[in-house]
């Protein structure tokens, strides 16, 4: 006997997340497309990227801020967390030989997390792989693209 009752379909998750029916007037509209694009497609990109670097999503996060050295509460800050968190995402990065601890000239009590080499070269195929569109993008055509891209320009200014 089947208690739990018929089988039902799993709720549609992107209906949720929709803000279509929230927004109001074009500029409205076209703000919940370009969400709807960003959350449906490239949200769920970023922790299988991750995955398949071998990284945790945080990890991965953590590992794009560090362009250049930065201080473990600038870390923090920018990922919204807790010091005490950082540590814990630097020290598994560090284990794996990608991004090293090092003191900073102006006041040796506090630690730069800097990349390694490898660590910049992780860094960058990580990048490499979010920059690639998804097909929501990606499919439309040249002429599509390329308008998009110069509104997206100017609203980005």
């Amino acid at each position: 006997m089947n208690v739990a009752g018929p089988a039902t379909k799993p709720a549609d998750v992107s209906a949720t997340l929709d803000l279509a029916e929230y927004a109001e007037g074009v500029a409205g509209e076209a703000w919940a497309l370009l969400a709807r694009i960003m959350f449906m497609e490239g949200r769920p990109r970023l922790p299988a990227i991750a995955a398949d670097l071998d990284l945790s999503p945080p990890q991965g996060i953590v590992l794009r801020l560090l362009a250049e050295p930065r201080p473990m509460g600038e870390l923090a800050t920018a990922m919204f967390c807790d010091n005490s968190n950082i540590t814990g995402i630097v020290d598994r990065l560090e284990e794996r030989g990608l991004v090293e601890r090092r003191p900073a000239e102006h006041d040796r009590r506090v630690k730069l997390i800097a990349t390694t080499k490898t660590g910049r070269k992780l860094r960058d195929e990580f990048n490499r792989r979010l920059a690639t569109p998804p097909a929501a993008i990606a499919d439309l055509s040249d002429s599509d693209l390329h308008q998009l891209r110069d509104i997206l320009r100017r609203a980005v200014g």
